[in-house]
């Protein structure tokens, strides 16, 4: 029993290589890296952050993830057909394709594979024209708990989501004036094992695989599961933006599982776990960007401070500790409210410069540092203004 499996994790391991998916999210990273890069240059000229960004600092809490869902999966025994998992990964490419990360959710992904297996073969004659049996017979209520399971790992990603690695870009408002805002933004993959029918392992216990195909053996299977979200902050600090949308997801996963639980008696529960989940989704979604247009932009500064809308890594002032949202009120001792007086100050500074500044917090405090070869013009530091290559934008409508 141990050596066979041993066997089909090692299978089930190499399997992974055999799924679009697992490719896909390289060029997914890539992509999705050059157009902020993009932005990044046309805004403030320069580049902020580096290529893979949205996917750095996500490896051991996606491992770590992965592993806990993997242990659900294999301890109940959740079943699904290389069908479903083909599926998967066409409606995941076919979502990413769009360049819409935000809909890179469990809810759409699973939901709508759910929906597809539910009602297509009912439409059409699905073996005409895929070169496969679309097999339907899916537990359905494994399949929304897998649902459920993937939600509270995005919650857990938007939980942990750094406050100071999120992504800047100008946009003009309503009254014509260039404010800024940022992305809230992460792109990962979440590799975790689940059983397939036809194996080297057989049923160990009565009640093992609870989620099961009628297969008298199954094997392994690690599938890449590829978990985005991008949400646009302008009215909040980027870090209080994340808990909001992580509580409501964590609170939809709740709603989801209990739906999960009860569809395991009650077969039509699964189906409004689903549409709770794609409903859910978008409620929260609607709620977040409704909330953010209808108040005042954080990132404006003031007639007698002037506000960070970000901070440059490794610069002057990423090593004083300045952070997003910090409010600059005197630069050597003269006060600033624009970034040209910003800038002008600091040509006063020589080798050493001052500032105060006012801190999350509502603090005073006052730093002091020297310049260093190569040390960006500017400390590192970025406001609202005009664009850098402002003739790439259409002045009266905003967009490029």
């Amino acid at each position: 029993m141990l050596e066979s499996g041993l066997l089909e994790i090692a299978k089930g391991i190499g399997k992974m290589f055999l799924n679009p998916l697992f490719y896909w999210i390289f060029i997914l990273i890539i992509v999705t890296g050059m157009k902020r890069i993009k932005r990044e240059r046309e805004d403030f000229g320069i580049k902020i952050y580096d290529l893979y960004s949205e996917w750095k600092n996500t490896f051991w809490m996606s491992f770590v993830l992965g592993l806990l869902l993997s242990a659900f999966t294999l301890g109940v025994g959740v079943t699904l057909t290389y069908p479903v998992i083909l599926l998967f990964g066409f409606i995941t490419i076919l979502i990413s394709i769009t360049g819409r990360i935000n809909l890179l959710s469990a809810s759409y992904i699973i939901g709508g594979t759910y929906l597809i297996l539910m009602f297509v073969p009912e439409w059409i004659d699905v073996e005409k024209i895929l070169p496969f049996r679309m097999q339907v017979d899916v537990h359905l209520s494994g399949l929304v708990s897998l649902l459920a399971l993937l939600l509270l790992a995005e919650s857990i990603l938007l939980f942990g989501s750094r406050s100071d690695v999120t992504y800047p870009e100008l946009t003009l408002s309503k009254r014509g004036i260039w404010v800024g805002q940022h992305h809230l933004k992460k792109l990962t993959v979440l590799p975790f094992f689940t059983l397939v029918p036809t194996g080297s392992l057989t049923p160990f216990a009565d009640f093992w695989p609870y989620f099961t195909l009628n297969g008298e053996t199954y094997g392994l299977v690690v599938i890449p599961f590829i978990l985005g979200f991008d949400h646009i902050v302008r009215a909040q600090h980027p870090s209080f933006a994340a808990k909001k949308l992580a509580r409501s997801t964590l609170l939809l996963s709740f709603l989801v599982a209990a739906l999960a639980v009860g569809s395991m008696y009650y077969s039509l529960f699964s189906f409004i776990a689903v549409i709770c989940a794609i409903l859910g989704r978008e409620w929260i979604n609607y709620r977040f960007r409704i909330n953010e247009q209808n108040k005042p932009g954080y990132f404006q500064s003031t007639d007698k401070a002037l506000k960070v809308l970000a901070v440059l890594p490794n610069s002057p002032a990423d090593r004083l500790g300045i952070h997003v949202g910090t409010l600059i009120t005197k630069v050597n001792g003269k006060k600033v409210n624009q970034p040209g007086s910003f800038y002008h100050a600091l040509q006063t500074s020589g080798a050493f410069f001052k500032l105060e500044i006012i801190n999350r917090e509502g603090e005073i405090e006052l730093l002091q540092g020297a310049w260093y070869e190569g040390d960006h013009h500017g400390l590192g530091l970025l406001f609202a203004s005009t664009p850098h290559d402002h003739e790439h934008f259409n002045v009266s409508n905003g967009e490029r």
